[in-house]
This record gives structure tokens, sequence and C-alpha cells, in this order.
């Protein structure tokens, strides 16, 4: 191994792409800037590796390192060990995985160029979260579908917490970013996609019907902000609303609708049991 550095100061300027990785609105400038993303823990890491994203550095703690040797090798960029505390106070949280890595991004492909060739996507509206965003990802990965594509002011997908509640997923499913909210539906309708907005209104179709009608053709699953739900410009885009019928013991209690991620894995499921 070359380039093992270590560091005991937490405000060292060589850890910069580590610090404060709690705080959403520094992390997103400065991820942006400088191209970057970091992932945490073994399996995330090497599943970015493989992804083709190239390590920028590694930061591991001193328990961690030898586990890690032929990562620590592979790395193009130093590798710093520092001790669990000295991690905690540069990062904010306490990394129990003992492993970050800075990972260098690439350039988004095209809508058209993600889409080609799949079935069944989902396209996601404004969901700000990146936990649910994280999640979704996961959720398409597990039940096979095609391809993500993301509103422009939709969470990123690389930010850290979404490639960890993802479990790397967002290095499996490809995506994109639309880079017009107003008018970026009628790309996908070109495509031959047809537009399915799924909302919680039980008197719209059941999204498993419509999705086996459909059996032949090419689906987009439109999904809304938790709370909001789609705006009404998509709304009125849409080929047609869908809903995932809750059952009447559910609608007693008051219960209209799922959690968005939730609604998603259901949706996933619906719309692949579809494809024929």
């Amino acid at each position: 191994m070359t380039d093992v550095i270590q560091v005991d100061d937490p405000a060292d300027p060589r850890l910069a792409d580590y610090a404060r990785l709690t705080d959403s609105s520094l992390r997103t400038s400065l991820e942006a800037a400088h191209g970057l993303f970091v992932a945490e823990g073994e399996k995330v890491i090497r599943r970015a590796i493989g992804a083709g994203y190239p390590m920028r550095s590694l930061l591991v703690t001193p328990d961690r390192l030898a586990g890690l040797a032929d990562l620590a090798t592979a790395c193009a960029g130093p590798v710093y060990v520092t001790p669990h505390d000295v991690a905690e106070r540069i990062t904010g949280y306490r990394v129990h995985r003992g492993a970050l890595a800075s990972m260098a991004r690439r350039a988004l492909p095209e809508v058209g160029a993600v889409v080609a060739g799949h079935r069944r996507i989902l396209v996601l509206e404004d969901l700000v979260d990146h936990g649910n965003v994280g999640a979704i990802f996961r959720c398409a990965a597990a039940l096979g579908v095609g391809a993500v594509v993301l509103a422009p002011r939709c969470a990123d997908p690389l930010y850290r917490r979404a490639v960890k509640v993802s479990m790397g997923a967002v290095f499996a499913v490809p995506y994109a970013r639309m880079t017009d909210w107003y008018g970026g539906l009628a790309g996908l309708r070109a495509a031959g996609f047809r537009l399915l907005a799924l909302v919680p209104d039980q008197s719209t179709a059941a999204l498993d019907r419509v999705a086996r009608r459909a059996a032949g053709g090419r689906v987009a699953l439109m999904l809304g902000a938790e709370g909001d739900g789609l705006s009404s410009r998509w709304l009125h885009e849409a080929d047609q609303s869908v809903c995932i019928p809750m059952s009447p013991d559910a609608m007693a209690l008051g219960v209209d609708s799922l959690n968005v991620v939730a609604a998603a894995a259901v949706a996933c499921y619906a719309l692949m049991r579809g494809t024929g």
C-alpha cells in the first residue's frame, strides 16, 4: 500500500471531501462543485467501484484498514487513516462501518438514452427527501423496473443518505434527470410511454389492472412527493390516473393511502407483473 496517511486533526484540509456529511446544504453545494459523492461502508464502496465510479480517496478507521487492504491498494488517491472519534468530528456522526470513500461523479446521460429499451420506468417529481429517493431506487432494483427519470428538483440519488438507504441500488438502476419540468413528459410520450399518475383517489382505476392491459406497451409510472403528491401540471399531462386499492377496513380507519416508499414498492411489483 502507498500513500497511507495517518490523520489526527479533524480540521485537516485534506479531508474536506468528508467534512460535515450531515449538513445537506453544504454537501449539496460542495459535491456539485467538486464532482464527487461519498460512499459509506465496504459493501456500498465496492458496488460503486463495480459500477465504474473512480475513487478519489479512502478514509478508514485503524481497525478496518487491514480488512480493506485491497481497496486501499486499488485507490488511485490517498488513503486516510483516522481514529473513530476524529472521524466523527470530521463527518458529524459516528462512522459505524469504519470506511468512507470519496468517489468521482460521471456525467449523467440524457433521458432518451436511459429509457431506451425499457418497458417499465418510474418518473419522480420533486421528491426532495434523500432517504425516500434511495429507498425507491432499491424498490426499482429489487422488482426489475428498468430505469428512473427524475424531475429537476428531485433529491440527488448519489447523496450519501440516498446511497446508503438504497444499499447501492442507485448504482444498479440507470437514471437521468430532466432539464425541463414543464415539458419533460412530452419526450417520454414521444418515446412511446403511456404516462400513469399514481394518486390516492380510490375512484381511479387500479394500477395492477391498467398495467396488465398495457402488457405489450411501454409504461411510465409517475410518483409525487410525500404529502403534496403530483403537481396539477403533471396530473393534467398524464394519460391516466391510477391508484393502489386500499382495503375497506383501512378506509374505515381513515387510512386512504401509503407513504411514497411503500407505494413505490407495491407499484413496482404491480408494474412488473403486468409486463406479460
